[in-house]
């Protein structure tokens, strides 16, 4: 886990259809509602596993409190 206040943009980049209705579903619980679109979460232990169920999906980028980008898997 990150340090904190640090946040994570992640970005929906395959469409979840075709996937498992699980995929479909995290990718929906992660607020994310269409290809392109960008939210930020919290970073912590339940995001991350999120994320890792979808990362064929999705793409993350780490955000510093200061507004530094980091790319992270």
């Amino acid at each position: 886990m990150a340090a904190s206040g640090v946040e994570l943009r992640v970005t929906l980049r395959k469409s979840p259809i075709g996937y498992t209705a699980a995929a479909r579903g995290t990718v929906r619980a992660l607020g994310l509602k269409r290809v392109g679109h960008t939210v930020s979460v919290a970073d912590n232990p339940a995001t991350r596993g999120m994320l890792r169920a979808v990362r064929f999906l999705v793409t993350v980028e780490e955000r510093a409190a200061n507004g530094a980008a980091k790319n992270s898997a």
